[in-house]
């Protein structure tokens, strides 16, 4: 037997319908010995019992709690189960293919990168259309002083089949929680991830966590996966789905952002603020309003539809949002204690 050096950490993103799918190709395209911790943040009943039989079946860890996690929350679960040198973070709405974990440990064992990311991609059918190929994130001075955020991702929206042959592993500055490696020793310095940041951009703070710590990101394009996002949703999802891109949690994440990074709160602050709730208006309120009017699209009757759900939506959600905040008073958190493994495997590389 092998002792595995990996341990992949899957979480819920957005949904918890594609589990199955998520789950099987994590096995069928897996061949490097790995430890999987599966974090199950209050999935409906029959994920729930397929989880129990597939952990008891191929017997990795699962960690079930009976609320809704935030994401950063949810991998840190995991992450206090970790003794491995490497974890994936992984959510639970990807499908991986062939080779693509010895792809991103080969990349960080022959580069010595903290992070690395894969080519990830977008929608179905998988692994055609790319969504995220490492990218830009880092903070630039203008010249009156003000600390403005820089966030660019490469390639997005680019056919697969276009841009690979020209793509190489290269150093980059930003990988999105999809799929991410990262090298454990890290948390012995930086701690677990920020939960104060709920929903949204938390891997760009933990990206520039690590650059500031001289840590390195890599992007590795021999590693290939897609994250399928749900539209239309299952209707056991909707209540997770509206609570992790509730407007609320988005405003507290930017906010919090701009006050750990000292940024200007300026147009790119102002544009996501704008836009608040478009996932959800693409999710559930167009499909639902698509229904009411028979398929007749782009009419008038549809728009207003569109218009009237989106109101009723947003009031729904302020009361959900609350009453999470109202019952996450009566809980208590789960300490987490970093694994005293991540603490020895960074005394042996000389990090500590």
């Amino acid at each position: 037997m092998v002792t595995p050096q990996i341990t992949i950490v899957v979480v819920p993103r957005e949904r918890f319908s594609y589990t199955r799918e998520s789950l099987d190709s994590i096995y069928e395209y897996t061949t490097l010995p790995f430890n999987l911790v599966y974090v199950d943040g209050n999935s409906p009943s029959q994920v729930q019992q397929y989880l129990q039989a597939q952990s008891q079946e191929k017997g990795f860890q699962l960690i079930r709690t009976d609320y809704y996690l935030y994401p950063n929350r949810a991998r840190n679960l995991g992450l206090a189960q970790v003794e491995t040198p490497y974890v994936v973070f992984l959510d639970n709405d990807v499908i991986v293919s062939p080779g693509w974990l010895e792809a991103l440990v080969q990349c960080a064992e022959e580069t010595g990168a903290t992070i690395v990311g894969p080519l990830v991609c977008h929608e179905e059918p998988v692994h055609e259309i790319v969504h995220c190929a490492g990218g830009e994130t880092h903070v630039n001075v203008d010249v009156k002083g003000r600390r403005r955020l820089r966030e660019k991702m490469y390639k997005q929206g680019h056919k697969v089949a276009a841009v690979l042959p020209k793509m190489q592993r290269t150093q980059t500055e930003l990988c999105e929680f999809h799929c991410m490696l990262v090298r454990t020793d890290i948390f012995d310095r930086l701690g677990f991830l920020d939960e104060t940041l709920l929903n949204s951009k938390e891997h760009l703070d933990f990206c520039m966590s690590v650059i500031q710590a001289n840590g390195t990101v890599y992007f590795e394009p021999a590693s290939i996966l897609t994250y399928v996002p749900g539209a239309p949703l299952h209707w056991t999802d909707y209540h997770f789905y509206m609570l992790r891109w509730s407007d609320a949690w988005e405003t507290s994440s930017l906010s919090r952002l701009r006050e750990k990074w000292d940024l200007a709160e300026d147009g790119y602050f102002q544009h996501k603020y704008k836009i608040m709730g478009w996932r959800r208006k693409n999710a559930i309120i167009r499909p639902l309003a698509q229904n009411l009017v028979f398929g007749l699209h782009g009419t008038l009757l549809e728009k207003a539809f569109v218009f009237g759900l989106a109101k009723a939506e947003k009031l729904l959600n302020r009361y959900l949002t609350s009453r999470y905040v109202s019952s996450e008073h009566k809980r208590q958190p789960t300490p987490l204690v970093l694994s005293p493994k991540i603490r020895e495997i960074a005394v042996s590389q000389g990090q500590r």
